[in-house]
């Protein structure tokens, strides 16, 4: 406490400026202090919305997400960026920490990709320091997590079409080159082609996350966690809407993510009126190629892949298990009634469900 209490007194004896020095060097120079180099590295780091955008994204990939779900909106001059992952999470004593500098979960995988060094401990630091406002929203481990950033535009910029979507071309090499404004639209879209093997990005309005999280969770939470579930925070982060009984609770817990809607939005949402989202890969035409970069075969599938923005899909040899199942069920209801056991269930699956039918047929 004393030594807080000096160094209190000395800034305000000496003014802040002596606490951002070292060594005075004579003539001019000085050696800053390690607290305020990391302040001025930090604040070089970031320069606009589209660096925060792909410090975002790539600290989710390092975290193991396989799913990213971005909303950004802009009220004025305010920007407001929301997050929510499925990978690793971040246990709760560690939401405020990881925002200061050099405090990294990757202390053996510190990598090299296009946009430079990332693992350094400084990614979130710097947009803190940029930021009017960086929290975690929610996260906890092994369960995603929800980020929050906000920025003034009159203090960090951003581009001014934000609406142009680039254009691709494939070179002789291979490699696909993006044209257009280096705008949010196009920072994702190069970060979709980068990690298109093991990431899929959604972007869009908070409205339109919440629609696409929404039908994620519905994809992969049983009926009977959507019946009895009465803590939505024991999910996982990506799969607490699906549980939601109503519209006024779809908006609370929209909000507990940092997606602020109405209820009318989240009534829509849950009656089916606003589609979830592709993943931005599948808006990517590529000059030359015959089929979208998202239809083509990925390297390897991400750990959700059975969730796309049409619905739920459903292996065949899964299909056929479970109508088998489905079969064997109703054999028993069959013998009770009088009807006959041995009839092949027809399973559907469609956008927004599963639905079975058995044909049924009395005993002679």
């Amino acid at each position: 406490m004393a030594d807080a209490s000096l160094e209190g007194f000395v800034e305000r004896v000496c003014g802040e400026s002596r606490l951002r020095v070292e060594a005075d060097l004579g003539d001019g120079f000085v050696r800053l202090r390690s607290a305020e180099a990391e302040r001025r590295q930090a604040a070089h780091d970031i320069r606009s919305t589209e660096d925060i955008v792909i410090e975002m994204l790539r600290n989710a990939r390092d975290a193991q997400a396989g799913n990213v779900f971005l909303a950004v909106t802009r009220d004025d001059r305010t920007r407001r960026i929301v997050m929510v992952d499925d990978g690793d999470g971040i246990p709760p004593a560690m939401h405020e920490r990881i925002f200061e500098p050099r405090v990294t979960s990757k202390l053996d995988t510190m990598r090299m990709d296009k946009w430079g060094v990332h693992g350094r401990g400084m990614a979130l630091y710097s947009i803190a320091v940029n930021a009017t406002e960086a929290r975690v929203v929610t996260s906890d481990a092994g369960k995603g997590s929800a980020f929050l950033v906000e920025t003034d535009l009159d203090s960090l910029g951003e581009k001014a079409d934000q609406s142009s979507f680039p254009s691709f071309e494939r070179s002789e090499s291979g490699s696909v080159a993006v044209r257009g404004p280096k705008n949010i639209l196009r920072t994702v879209c190069e970060f979709a082609i980068e990690s298109r093997a093991t990431c899929s990005v959604y972007l869009g309005s908070a409205t339109d996350v919440a629609a696409t999280l929404y039908a994620f969770g519905l994809s992969s939470v049983t009926a009977a966690e959507r019946a009895f579930c009465t803590d939505p925070e024991q999910l996982a982060v990506c799969r607490r809407l699906s549980v939601c009984a109503d519209p006024a609770s779809f908006a609370t817990q929209a909000a507990a993510l940092g997606l602020e809607l109405s209820e009318r939005s989240a009534r829509r949402i849950m009656d089916g009126e606003i589609a979830p989202l592709a993943p931005i890969l599948s808006r990517i035409r590529i000059e030359g190629d015959e089929r979208p970069e998202a239809a083509r075969p990925a390297p390897r599938a991400t750990k959700h892949s059975r969730f796309d923005a049409r619905g739920l899909r459903i292996d065949d040899a899964d299909l056929e298990e479970f109508s088998r199942r489905v079969g064997e069920a109703f054999a028993e209801l069959a013998r009770a009634y009088y009807l006959e056991p041995d009839v092949a269930p027809e399973v559907r699956v469609s956008k927004d469900g599963v639905r079975v039918f058995v044909p049924v047929v009395k005993t002679r």
